[in-house]
This record gives C-alpha cells, structure tokens and sequence, in this order.
C-alpha cells in the first residue's frame, strides 16, 4: 500500500458508513476527536486490534483507550464504583479517561488492555466518532492515529504524513478542538489516581507507584507468574509451549505463521500457559520482522528476571 492508497474523505453521512464499513471488516480508520485524531478498529476483535500496531509500529503492546458511546455500553466493559460513575456522569462525554476493572465477561480483545485486568474507556464529544461509534455498533479501541514515537496529529493532513499508506481511510473533519490527549484517572481500589494529565484537571498529581494500567506508561504489561523460556524449538518436560509456524506447541500463536493472528491471540495465549498443570512456560521463535518486533518485545519483557 502506499499513500495513493489512504482514502480521505470528509466527515459526512458517507464518510461514516465507509469507515463503518471497514471496521466492521477488521480494518483501523483514522477518525477525529475532540482531543486529537485516533486510529480506531473494533476492540472485539483481535486481530483488527493487531492491525492497529502493525500500522503505528508500536514498539510494544501498550494497553489501549476504549472508546463508548455513553456510559451504559461502559458498564457492560468495566465495573463501575459509586466515584467512577460520578466521574463518568460529570464529564462524559469529554476528554476524560477512566481506568476501571475489567468486567470478566467483557466482548474485549486481551490485546487491548494488554493481558491486564483493568481497562481505560472514555466517552468522546466529537460528532464524528459519536457517529462511527453508532454506526459501527462497536466499542472502538483508538490511540493517537500517528507511527509510534511521532507528534500527535490535530488534522488529517498530520495523519496522512505519517500513516499514509498504512490505513484505508481518514474521516477529515478539520482541526481538533483540545489538540491533547486525554486525562487518564485509575480508579481500581482506594482514591482517584492521575496517570496521564490532560484538559480535565482533577487537581490530582500524577501517581508514581510504578504500576502500569494505561497508554503513555511505556514499561508495561502483564506477565506470567512462571517462567518464561523464548526461542523453543521443543517443550522441556516441565514447560508449557507455545508454537508460532513450524513449530506446533500445546497451543499456537498462528499455525501459518501469521504474525497479525498471532498478535492477536498473544495474551489469551500466555493465560492459557499460565493456567496449565507445569511449573514452565516456553514459546517457539517469532521472527523480528513488523508485527514481530512488537511480540518479541513483550515476551522479553514476559520473561526478564524479577
């Protein structure tokens, strides 16, 4: 694909059933919001998700924003406390991110909140993504449509300079409103936590426990209670083995090797280990290459000393 290939086309009934379209069919589309544009794909689905990382080249699986259309279709994701629902009621819709526990039975990709038990979810004000979120009847994971490290984009041209080629459509409505991403407040036990400041102020600083529970907190992410061997050609008789390819496991990321599918089941898969009758986990090689640098980075993280 190259930048020939990126749609724009101006917000409008026709521009919203064409990214409706495509996201119902796996794909991501960029998408205005009040605060900056978002690449958005259906958080349902794994490997639309996975598609998201491929066109940022994200260097890791960081947990994702969820997008809503109003706090009901957010309590059927997350559980919401007495604070939380004051919060929500107070300033959705608007720039303001919840992290919240994961509800068990949630309709969400574990590639979204990257293998954690919590989930950041946020009711947007701009007519646009209100419009997809309708229209697509899907929650929408979105982080910032622009290639992992870059400025943000407020306009549709910023996300065409730095994604054209890579995503089928941008929904062009002009310029963002806040041009900042979003406040993030935890909320998982005990008072209100700041982890990403943003056009809400709470009057909250910014926590530094160290934990990991949303996007901007680069080291992050669930790993496996047991021990985590990479690179496996075979399973040693204690280890759990996860193929990829050639290499078949006692479950597969992708039996045809397919880096996407194997993204996309990469967390359910470590679960699975982790839950299995032996005291190790192995993994058999991912090579490097596109979404593979991303997978590799969080198995290496997976399986650091601690």
């Amino acid at each position: 694909m190259n930048a020939q290939n990126t749609a724009i086309l101006a917000y409008g009934p026709a521009a919203i059933a064409e990214a409706a379209r495509l996201i119902l069919a796996g794909q991501p589309v960029a998408m205005p919001t009040e605060t900056v544009y978002g690449l958005a794909a259906d958080a349902t689905n794994g490997e639309a998700v996975a598609r998201i990382y491929e066109a940022k080249g994200r260097p890791s699986f960081n947990p994702l924003i969820v997008h809503v259309r109003d706090l009901a279709q957010a309590t059927e994701i997350a559980a919401f406390d007495d604070d939380a629902r004051a919060l929500a009621e107070l300033y959705w819709p608007g720039p303001l991110t919840l992290v919240l526990p994961l509800r068990d039975d949630a309709p969400i990709a574990s590639l979204v909140t990257a293998g954690l038990p919590t989930v950041a979810l946020r009711v947007p004000a701009h007519p646009a993504m209100q419009a997809l979120l309708a229209a697509a009847d899907r929650p929408l994971a979105a982080p910032s449509a622009n290639a992992s490290g870059r400025i943000s984009p407020t306009r549709a041209e910023h996300v065409l300079a730095s994604l054209g080629g890579r995503i089928p459509l941008i929904v062009d409505a002009g310029q963002t409103a806040h041009g900042l991403e979003s406040t993030i407040v935890a909320l998982t036990g005990g008072p209100p936590r700041l982890l990403r400041p943003g056009p809400v102020d709470l009057g909250l600083t910014v926590a530094t426990d160290g934990r990991i529970e949303a996007p901007g907190q680069l080291r992050s992410h669930y790993a496996p209670d047991k021990p985590l061997r990479l690179n496996a050609s075979d399973a040693g008789p204690d280890e759990w083995l996860i193929g990829f390819g050639p290499v078949a496991g006692d479950a597969t990321l992708s039996p045809s090797g397919n880096l996407i599918e194997a993204a996309a089941k990469l967390f359910e898969m470590l679960h699975e280990a982790e839950a299995a009758p032996v005291p190790k986990i192995a993994i058999a090689p991912i090579p490097e290459a596109g979404l593979g640098a991303a997978i590799n980075d969080r198995l290496r993280r997976a399986a650091a000393p601690r």
